[in-house]
């Protein structure tokens, strides 16, 4: 099993930044990908960025230029920076692994973060 922990969300004005960190724990060497999801109130859960553990990262279109997201493997963390922030991207941030199929893939998630960008 693998344990997430996320930090960094909060309060910030239209046009600010954060950083969200994600930390994981318990059977790590099994993650094969790691993602960043979000949550806004009322509407589903949806991808925003990934990144799998060949550093290949994809990125919703709402947030192209403005998230990145990077891994620290020494740490086991992965980073979400959020540069240029829009009310719209209000939601509890999420983050997720997907473990390699061994036969079959496990989905873990952490216990959310909440991000609040006021206009």
């Amino acid at each position: 099993q693998v344990q997430l922990v996320e930090s960094g969300g909060g309060l910030v004005q239209a046009g600010g930044s954060l950083r969200l960190s994600c930390v994981a724990s318990g059977d790590i060497f099994s993650i094969d990908a790691w993602g960043w999801y979000r949550q806004a109130p009322g509407k589903q859960r949806e991808s925003v960025a990934t990144i799998t553990s060949d550093g290949t990262t994809n990125y919703a279109d709402s947030v192209k230029g403005r998230f990145t997201i990077s891994r620290d493997n020494a740490k086991n963390t992965v980073h979400l920076q959020m540069n240029s922030l829009k009310p719209e991207d209000t939601a509890v941030y999420y983050c997720n692994v997907k473990t390699r199929p061994v036969p079959f893939f496990y989905l873990y998630w952490g216990q959310g973060t909440p991000v609040t960008v006021s206009s």
